[in-house]
């Protein structure tokens, strides 16, 4: 397996040469916590999510990634925001490919499953709200997560 490299605002980063949608899932329990990953592919923790698939709704792909990398089901409740940051590039070491940004993030609630990690996660963890500072992620990830905390009434645009 190849390794995933993100890189923000970095001029020695490579020049992206793909555009993929992907959507990320912030997934709530009743008692209130998010559900983290650490990644298989860089050591990272985040929130569940990926590439959407042809012939798929953004939204089911936020709902079949969590799923797929964390044995958890759920229901998206809402949207919080867009993330297509020039600036920030994912470059693949296995292919080569180098993605601008574009990610789609949905608030979500847990409807069964167990935390079982996969061959895209590590770790699968419930998280309390005021501890996921503790968890080691990428500046662009953090400011999803932060965003989904918020609990904003309009989604970011960015």
């Amino acid at each position: 397996m190849g390794r995933r490299i993100d890189y923000l605002d970095d001029p020695s980063a490579p020049e992206p040469n793909s555009l993929v949608p992907s959507a990320n899932a912030a997934v709530f329990d009743d008692a209130g916590r998010v559900l983290l990953i650490r990644r298989s592919d860089n050591g990272n923790w985040a929130m569940p999510g990926g590439a959407m698939d042809p012939g798929e709704r953004l939204a089911e792909c936020a709902v079949r990634e969590t799923l797929e990398e964390t044995g958890i089901r759920c229901e998206v409740t809402g949207f919080v925001g867009m993330y297509t940051d020039p600036g920030h590039v994912i470059y693949y070491t296995s292919d080569g490919e180098c993605r601008q940004e574009c990610s789609f993030v949905f608030r979500a609630r847990a409807t069964g499953g167990e935390p079982t990690p996969s061959s895209e996660s590590t770790r699968v963890l419930w998280v309390d709200p005021e501890a996921v500072t503790e968890y080691g992620m990428h500046p662009s990830m953090a400011l999803r997560v932060r965003h989904a905390l918020e609990k904003r009434s309009e989604p970011y645009l960015g």
